[in-house]
């Protein structure tokens, strides 16, 4: 295996593939290990398992090489909390580190959106809009 310069570690061969033919409107999902990704992979996402690294870890790297799209109104979001979390006050500081790294990359503050992430994103269906090529998943059960 050839290491490439300036390229992170973290980011495996099949991974760096798919960020290369990533465009404008593509998306690329970082989920943890308890994100039902083989489920939704079977209707048309595909699947890059990075076991054993967090998404902190992930999208930093990421970011280091695939830059933010400037044309789509958010080129960053996060899956809000489920009402039974939010009942019990569940705490997310793993979001403190996605909107720093966001930050670093560029991302303006009201553009890099901190609200629910709609089910269709989540359940493998096509809608207007959302490509569901890429799906990312973390071997850490606990960054959401």
């Amino acid at each position: 295996m050839v290491v490439l310069k300036g390229v992170p570690s973290v980011l495996s061969p099949e991974l760096l593939y798919v960020l290369a033919r990533m465009g404008h409107g593509d998306e690329i999902v970082l989920a943890d290990a308890n994100f039902p990704v083989s489920s939704i992979s079977r209707s048309g996402p595909e699947l890059v398992r990075a076991d054993g690294l967090g998404i902190p870890r992930l999208l930093e790297a990421i970011l280091q090489l695939l830059p933010l799209d400037t044309y789509v109104p958010s080129p960053a979001a996060v899956m809000d909390l489920v009402d039974n979390d939010k009942v019990k006050g569940l705490k997310t500081p793993v979001w403190d580190e996605y909107q720093s790294l966001l930050l670093k990359a560029g991302c303006e503050r009201e553009r890099a959106v901190w609200k629910p992430y709609p089910k269709e994103r989540c359940d493998g269906s096509q809608s207007p809009g959302v490509n569901h090529e890429n799906s990312l998943q973390s071997g850490y059960p606990g960054d959401v």
